[in-house]
């Protein structure tokens, strides 16, 4: 891509519309056109078996953009529990409880595995990598471990929408609010994942893919 080309479209390399958005924010105000794998008529299974998130993020795009023939970008996350130790493997925080479980049955899970700790044993931080790729080519990946917060002992009040499960659980008491409560500037003050990945994000495609920025 050069600067004389207005736009080039870069896959959305998920299936899952609450990482869509959170993957179509980082490239906002960027020369690129996000189309999403149910737009393309595609899918793909990464079987996820690598050791870290990043790997696993590699691998994912990797794939994905193989099978389409051209730019993607995807991430790859976990909440980290360092009180659980073995019992819990951040990289498995979206299939911990089995294939079978929904958002519901996830946050349930995590209270019984935590309902005798307290204070600091309910400590936890959220990692998440994101890499790009081009027609199987890997291109850049990160890895980034956002704010500090707890695993509250009751989920966030009202309906919890589709999206990442285990932030109505994932509580900031210097804020008395859940993570989904947070604003923009309360989760720059975390140093929150989202926000330092799409200055990453930005740079990368403004310097690599001589991309005019904003």
């Amino acid at each position: 891509m050069t600067a004389s080309e207005s736009t080039t479209t870069i896959l959305l390399a998920t299936g899952n519309p609450a990482k869509q958005r959170a993957l179509r924010n980082l490239l906002e105000g960027l020369p690129l056109k996000p189309v999403t794998p149910d737009y393309l008529g595609l899918s793909a299974d990464p079987e996820e078996t690598a050791e870290t998130h990043e790997a696993i993020a590699v691998e994912k795009v990797a794939e994905w953009s193989r099978l389409a023939g051209m730019l993607a970008i995807a991430s790859d996350g976990g909440l980290v529990v360092p009180s659980l130790g073995a019992n819990w493997e951040s990289r498995y925080t979206h299939r911990f409880a089995g294939p079978s479980a929904d958002d519901d049955e996830r946050r349930r899970r995590l209270l019984q595995l935590l309902e005798n700790a307290d204070g600091g044993q309910r400590e936890a931080i959220w990692v998440e990598a994101l890499a790009i790729a081009e027609s199987g080519r890997p291109l850049k990946s990160w890895a980034l471990t956002g704010g500090q917060g707890l695993v509250a002992r009751e989920a966030e009040p009202g309906p919890h929408g589709p999206g990442f499960w285990v932030f109505p659980l994932w509580y900031f008491p210097q804020f008395s609010k859940y993570y989904n409560q947070l604003s923009d500037g309360e989760k720059e003050s975390l140093g929150d994942h989202w926000a330092r990945l799409k200055g990453l994000v930005q740079e990368y495609f403004v310097k690599e893919f001589s991309c005019p920025s904003n």
